[in-house]
């Protein structure tokens, strides 16, 4: 599947930039190739081109460097940046963040793009095409291929227009790698602990299975995957409604997963 891991790196990228409270500008992707097959790479680029659609910016060039004797001819390696702009003055982070704050949860649409070395180890190798295209009863009768190749999640639709409109975020998190224990982190100020409620939102059945088939702990389990969020906002507890209802105009599920307090 070729058409969708562009759509991934974008999102990685525009994800990250949107927890300063950025509005994505544009895209320049690398792609590196051991032989270029034009066909798989109209694919690629079209998926970049995709990503970059459901961000709003725009695709404005970029580099493919063909690298036989390096790479295998069947491989590629993708690379990209995103440049974004917001008004000092209105930037949001940690400076913002203080006890009471209410910390909101936006789905994920699965694992995204964070482990899936795990995932490939302990769900894909050693199995067939036929078994990994086979419906699954604990995939709610999804295949593992399809659950698996689900693209990130880019909300920079919802949250640029709800930043645009004023709305009082004060932070957010893209819960990559290292989950939401690790990331969430980078969105507080000292003197602040972020308390959060396991089990106030679903977690995505291949979320679920991949960490079944590992046998992860819980705590591994949130140091690993994103769990079912894939991006935190810290907002003010009188603004949450007004958030929540901004983000549900624009189609994002959101749940209260949380609160800010002493620590």
């Amino acid at each position: 599947v070729h058409d969708t891991v562009g759509i991934d790196l974008v999102a990685m990228c525009v994800n990250d930039i949107l927890a300063t409270g950025a509005e994505p500008l544009f895209f320049l992707d690398y792609v590196a190739v051991g032989k270029l097959d034009a066909e798989a790479m109209a694919k690629i680029v079209g998926g970049i081109g995709e990503g970059c659609r459901q961000s709003g910016c725009a695709l404005i060039g970029g580099e493919m460097a063909e690298h036989p004797g390096v790479m295998n001819p069947n491989d590629y390696d993708l690379a990209g940046f995103v440049v974004g702009v917001v008004d000092r003055p209105k930037m949001i982070g940690p400076h913002l963040v203080h006890e009471g704050d209410v910390i909101l949860g936006l789905s994920s649409s699965g694992i995204h793009s964070n482990g899936y070395s795990l995932v490939r180890k302990v769900a894909i190798e050693g199995k067939t095409v036929e078994e990994l295209e086979r419906p699954l009863p604990e995939l709610g009768g999804e295949s593992l291929a399809d659950a698996v190749m689900r693209p990130t999640t880019i909300y920079a639709d919802g949250l640029v227009r709800a930043l645009k409109a004023g709305v009082p975020i004060h932070a957010m998190a893209h819960i990559t790698g290292g989950g939401i224990t690790e990331n969430l982190n980078r969105a507080l100020p000292a003197g602040v602990n972020a308390e959060v409620d396991l089990g106030t939102w679903p977690i995505p059945s291949v979320v679920r299975f991949a960490c079944e088939q590992a046998n992860l702990s819980e705590a591994e389990a949130l140091k690993t995957f994103n769990m079912g969020l894939g991006m935190v906002l810290i907002v003010d507890p009188a603004a949450a409604e007004a958030v929540e209802a901004a983000l549900a105009a624009a189609g994002e599920e959101t749940y209260r997963v949380g609160r800010i307090v002493a620590g």
